[in-house]
């Protein structure tokens, strides 16, 4: 559907950290690309620029974490039209209007002309606790890789004797530098959660798992708290990009289903070790990822459709408001011969 065609301007914003990139067609007419820095003043300025005319505007931007979401909004808040895409969705859009190059110009026009054609799906900014539990958990992911990188490197430097003591020294108090540091974190967002009422409760609730500890459940809890409140199960799952994606053409080409990945992926890997812990501990977990080798799917098949049924006990518990019941998991009909639990390396992470 063409939105100039019944009474709105398409444009279009590509985000990068210094610089916003706006195409904007007014009726029948493309407007000269025109380019903002990317700070309060420019958020503000790009504003006057989509409002001129007086039509309504809807914006496309895609989704790009924190350079675009001061821009998100202040124009939100400014009460213009705005879709917030999936850079993948932008991608292939790119690609049947056969864009070849890439540039921010370029990149601008394509979001414009899906603003233009696509179906619209306003944004909905997340609350103000959620934007503060979400960056304090994302930091707390970040911190915990550079940690682990850190503690492979101070293993590699002590086996060897070729390198100084030094470099060991500077390893070990980089390591106690961000053991600190994600302490610190991690008092500061149980903080945020305890002056949350609900977040508060879905803490509990999510608590109530076999195989769910605070980390993770901070984790989960602060990917969720982005979702609509309306949003139901399949689009859950669809956000975690747990849902399968088939690969199949008339008789000769049939590839295997795998999960589509075009989702949060924060998500997906604060749910893969829950998990695994919830398989080698809850019987119904376990009867539930034996259910699924015996019928032929391989280790981390049985994982991922596992990691799949825990959101999905995640959404009736917090839709319902009750802790977990495994019995609503999987309900084994007799007892099965024991099928070998995953190694955590031996299954990759998805």
């Amino acid at each position: 559907m063409n939105n100039s065609l019944i009474g709105f301007d398409p444009c279009g914003i590509e985000v990068s950290h210094l610089i916003l990139v706006a195409a904007l067609r007014c009726g029948d007419h493309d407007q000269t690309l025109r380019e903002f820095p990317n700070t309060p003043e420019g958020h503000q300025a790009i504003l006057r620029f989509l409002t001129r005319s007086g039509r309504p505007v809807r914006v496309a931007m895609e989704s790009t974490g924190l350079y675009g979401l001061d821009l998100a909004l202040c124009l939100h808040g400014a009460g213009v039209a705005l879709m917030v895409a999936n850079p993948r969705a932008v991608r292939h859009f790119g690609q049947a209007l056969l864009q070849r190059s890439k540039n921010d110009q370029l990149d601008a026009v394509v979001l414009r002309e899906f603003a233009d054609r696509m179906p619209f799906q306003p944004w909905h900014p997340p609350s103000a606790a959620a934007l503060k539990l979400v960056g304090v958990a994302r930091r707390l992911e970040a911190l915990t890789d550079m940690l682990t990188a850190e503690k492979n490197r101070l293993h590699a430097a002590s086996l060897s004797e070729a390198l100084p003591a030094i470099i060991r020294r500077d390893l070990q108090r980089s390591i106690q530098t961000q053991q600190r540091a994600i302490a610190r974190l991690t008092r500061a967002v149980q903080e945020f959660i305890a002056e949350d009422r609900q977040l508060t409760r879905r803490m509990e609730l999510l608590l109530s798992i076999p195989g769910f500890g605070t980390t993770s459940a901070v984790h989960i809890l602060a990917e969720l708290t982005l979702l609509p409140a309306g949003m139901d199960v399949r689009q859950w799952v669809a956000y975690a990009g747990l849902d399968p994606r088939e690969y199949s053409s008339g008789t000769s080409v049939q590839k295997k289903v795998r999960i589509s990945k075009a989702g949060n992926k924060h998500l997906r890997r604060a749910l893969y070790m829950p998990a695994l812990v919830a398989v080698r501990h809850d019987p119904q977990v376990r009867a539930y990822y034996e259910h699924l080798q015996a019928r032929g799917k391989t280790k981390l098949q049985a994982l991922v459709a596992t990691m799949r049924k825990l959101l999905h006990a995640i959404y009736g518990m917090f839709k319902h408001d009750q802790l977990f019941d495994n019995l609503k998991v999987y309900a084994a009909p007799t007892a099965a011969a024991p099928a070998p639990v995953p190694d955590p390396k031996e299954v990759l992470c998805p």
